[in-house]
């Protein structure tokens, strides 16, 4: 957005890329090892072709972690026990995974408890100013603020699809927003989630995050904070939590990601898959929040949408990221950079942690569908913007549904 000049800042969980083919979009399979603990407090390229399933039931229940699995994890040094029990706290370089195949997110059981949900941070990170400054691309004037407005209670009456994503960082606990979407390969059983590349992978000085989690309709009857402070796990996270056991997000933000956003931002989109922590009687999340929404991966035109609802957790001031909150307005158009897909932009007063949150617009048909995600905003809020939907949007998104098609 070459002619503003404010700071800015990525509406991420605690958020810059080369462009490539969808074929060079990333994926990453997580090993989802069943882990029962008593928890408390170099450039690579992708691979398309997704690694092995990491779990398999034996007749009697008990999970067997195929031998591909643990050679993978022996070989970067990973020692599952040690894992389980705090290793995953160590950040060095060598043992921060990075490549496309090596994320691994081992289910660690009670470790998202409501402690550790609700304080769950999110800093402003800036980006310089010439990250975005210049002229090139189209960039309309800055919308005027919309005050986002609280979400009714029950969220699963009003916002079944909208949920919290939680996961560890060398900064600690995390979090952002999600939206539960469909999966042509299970239609009506999605295990699917839409959230920001941010969200999932540090970019091109880091790695995969951990511990990644997805809580559907998080603290449904809008409690307060205060209230929250002796809230039970099912008061907090009624409809379970879900790890991921696959995650995928552009080769552009791999490449090029950082801590702040701006350029490549136009990139910024993960998809997750996800599997219960506790057993759910074989019902797919879809089946369990009643609902997902379809992605419309046609990016229409800026004047074609007369408007747009953005659903998210903010966390930071004033904010405290307990509830759940959207802002509608109609969106403009925001260039990065020439060459990347001009984004959307809305006017909104939410701040972080509404990072990775659902773009919605009704079509003619009168049928909503995600069209975006809160990617990035200015650091005193008033603006968000978030990604057009094209083709290497639509490549992440295949390439984990196909993954699990026939499963």
């Amino acid at each position: 957005m070459r002619s503003i000049r404010p700071s800015f800042t990525v509406r991420r969980g605690r958020g810059v890329f080369r462009r490539s083919s969808p074929a060079l979009a990333t994926v990453a399979l997580v090993s989802t090892l069943a882990l029962t603990a008593t928890a408390c407090n170099g450039d690579d390229h992708a691979d398309a072709k997704p690694s092995a399933s990491a779990t398999a039931a034996t007749g009697d229940g008990k999970i067997k972690i195929p031998d591909d699995i643990r050679n993978k994890l022996r070989e970067h040094g990973i020692d599952i026990d040690k894992w389980k029990h705090g290793a995953w706290k160590n950040w060095n370089r060598d043992d921060w995974l990075r490549e496309a195949n090596d994320f691994i997110n081992p289910i660690i059981k009670g470790l998202w408890d409501p402690h550790r949900m609700r304080d769950a941070n999110d800093p402003a990170k800036r980006v310089d100013n010439n990250d975005i400054s210049g002229d090139q691309g189209v960039t309309d004037p800055t919308p005027v603020p919309v005050k986002a407005l609280p979400v009714r209670p029950p969220y699963h009456a009003n916002a079944a699809t909208s949920g919290k994503v939680f996961f560890d960082s060398p900064q600690g606990t995390m979090v952002c927003s999600a939206t539960v979407v469909e999966d042509p390969a299970h239609p009506g059983k999605s295990n699917l989630i839409w959230t920001a590349g941010h969200c999932v992978h540090a970019g091109r000085k880091g790695g995969w995050y951990r511990n990644i989690a997805f809580v559907p309709s998080y603290n449904n009857q809008g409690r307060s904070e205060e209230q929250l402070q002796n809230a039970s796990r099912a008061e907090v996270a009624p409809y379970g939590v879900w790890w991921a056991d696959a995650a995928k997000t552009s080769q552009q933000w791999i490449d090029q990601g950082g801590e702040t956003g701006g350029n490549g931002a136009s990139y910024d989109f993960a998809v997750i898959h996800v599997t219960p922590e506790q057993g759910n009687g074989g019902k797919s999340l879809e089946e369990t929040v009643g609902g997902a929404l379809p992605v419309d991966f046609q990016a229409p035109a800026v004047p074609k949408v007369q408007s747009i609802t953005a659903s998210g957790y903010p966390a930071a001031s004033p904010y405290d990221g307990q509830l759940l909150y959207q802002c509608q307005d109609k969106p403009g158009r925001l260039s990065i950079s020439k060459p990347d897909p001009t984004m959307y932009r809305i006017g909104c007063t939410m701040t972080g942690g509404s990072s990775g949150g659902g773009w919605v617009e009704t079509g003619a048909d009168g049928k909503p569908a995600l069209v975006s995600n809160t990617s990035i905003g200015p650091v005193s809020s008033g603006w968000l913007a978030g990604p057009r939907l094209g083709d290497v949007a639509k490549g992440v998104y295949d390439a984990v549904s196909k993954h699990f098609a026939g499963r």
